[in-house]
């Protein structure tokens, strides 16, 4: 009898269905691997197992009973334990705090008993004895610790459930290969005793070294579930992608070749800093170089740190054949560089102003402006407005009163008044409907026509692969791949992230 078992679940967000068909059966005693690209519908089934979202229909069952999961307390209960992608930490906790954070261990019903709550983190410190790293301890704040130290707090979090399902989102993507041993020690250990483990992975060595069972996920559909010893990793993938791979995106034709000859305008080498290590390529003008891989791989970081949002430990910079440095975003601005966000809650949109200084902020900025008549703003504005098809009422509104596509359309117009030599887009279409990607990538192959560069990070395949004229796949914080010509496919795109080659 399966552990855990899930059968026809399905989750929608309004006219978006996240997961159409679930289907996943959990053994005792087995680490069983999802697979699937970004958007498949992986992290929303992990979601549902874990309580966190409520599915529209379809039935979970434990131990062969029906069950509802209401709430991640009723996991929790349950017997369900999760390691989140997204770390859930309280920075200004103590390593045993946040171990035990789920059940703090009380004394008298009122206070923390620091001697029981000491003890039971003891436990899952001392499974990473000798990999932490110095600095870690019980009592050392959580805020103080490098990634990797987070990371092993956070797996000791879910450890410390002692829940008989664990489920695993990405696990290791920040460990060594000393504390990745490590863990997977405890995995199999957590075998034996007829555990059950979720696991999810970007790296197709660490699949085949700890997987027993794999069950692909494509487009929201439980396509397969096979055994990894009876496979191998280009079978998994070509159920990852689908019979037409080999095909360009639908959305777009192929698109040109782009320069193949010339200066670049920006030259990268051997850039690290914080989520990346050694990442160099060119760019050169008129041509769209996109980042691929699964998320959360580097892609972001290395924008954000040419954008200088982020501290670059090593390597260099030239823009049109000059030393750049980036000391800050200023700086980076009026170097010529753009950088635009699919966060633009935390990174574009000025909450609570009126669309026109919304628009209008790297204007002030490069043109070092104090203040501005209304006309003359108005006249720099609406022609980059109307060239996205920004839908308004009038510039004073608010932008809140505007879609999330029309918002993100006004911090994309804000770049064009005053335009780049280097624009970088950092998964720009997140949140935003078909109509509104549509006029960002008519307008994203015009002006890279008109010979800007331009960098294009997206979480989607079909846009990197209808758009970019060469991808880099980045794989750990690395680029493991250069995707040209008619190795643009998605079955290249993701062997190489997976390292399956």
């Amino acid at each position: 009898m399966a552990k855990l078992s899930l059968s026809g679940v399905s989750k929608a967000y309004g006219a978006t269905l996240a997961l159409r068909r679930g289907d996943l059966d959990i053994e005792a005693g087995e680490v069983h691997v999802l697979l699937g690209s970004n958007g498949s519908g992986k992290s929303t089934l992990c979601k549902i197992v874990a309580g966190s979202v409520r599915p529209d229909k379809g039935e979970v069952l434990i131990d062969g009973r029906p069950v509802t999961i209401s709430g991640p307390q009723a996991a929790r209960a349950l017997g369900i334990g999760i390691f989140y992608q997204e770390l859930s930490l309280s920075e200004h906790r103590s390593v045993a705090e946040n171990i035990c954070l789920a059940d703090l261990p009380g004394k008298s019903g009122i206070f923390v008993d620091r001697a029981a709550l000491e003890a039971r983190a003891s436990r899952y410190i001392a499974l990473f004895a000798g990999v932490a790293g110095e600095g870690f301890s019980a009592e050392a704040l959580v805020g103080n610790l490098r990634a990797d130290q987070r990371q092993l707090v956070e797996i000791m979090k879910a450890l410390s459930s002692e829940a008989p399902v664990i489920i695993f989102d990405e696990p290791t993507s920040a460990l060594d290969r000393a504390q990745v041993d490590r863990f997977f020690e405890i995995l199999r250990q957590l075998k034996t005793e007829g555990r059950g483990i979720i696991f999810i992975s970007h790296r197709m060595d660490e699949i085949t070294a700890i997987g027993d069972r794999a069950t692909v996920i494509r487009d929201g559909e439980t396509i397969r579930t096979l055994k990894l010893s009876e496979t191998d990793p280009a079978e998994m993938i070509r159920l990852m992608v689908g019979e037409n791979s080999d095909l360009p995106s639908a959305e777009h034709e192929l698109p040109a070749a782009g320069p193949s000859a010339g200066a670049p305008l920006l030259s990268v080498r051997n850039l690290s800093g914080k989520g990346f290590r050694d990442v160099s390529f060119d760019v050169l003008p008129g041509e769209i170089l996109g980042f691929g891989g699964l998320h959360g791989q580097g892609q972001s970081a290395v924008l954000r740190a040419l954008f200088g949002a982020s501290s670059i430990s090593g390597g260099s910079l030239e823009l049109s054949g000059r030393s750049l440095a980036v000391a800050n975003p200023r700086s980076a601005i009026r170097s010529g560089l753009a950088y635009v966000s699919g966060d633009r809650g935390r990174d574009g949109v000025i909450q609570g102003r009126p669309i026109v200084e919304n628009a209008a902020p790297i204007h002030y900025l490069k043109e070092r402006l104090l203040l501005a008549r209304p006309s003359a703003l108005r006249d720099k504005v609406l022609p980059a407005l109307g060239a996205l098809h920004t839908k308004f009422a009038s510039l004073a509104h608010p932008i809140g009163s505007l879609s999330g596509g029309n918002q993100q359309k006004i911090v994309i117009a804000r770049w064009l008044i005053e335009r780049p030599e280097v624009l970088l887009l950092d998964d720009p279409t997140k949140g935003i409907d078909l109509a509104a990607k549509a006029d960002l990538f008519n307008l994203i192959r015009q002006l890279a026509a008109e010979g800007m560069a331009i960098l294009l990070y997206s979480s989607e395949d079909a846009e990197l692969l209808g758009n970019a004229n060469r991808i880099l796949v980045f794989n750990g914080g690395a680029v493991t791949r250069e995707l040209t010509g008619a190795d643009r496919t998605r079955y290249n795109l993701y062997q190489a992230a997976y390292e399956a080659a």
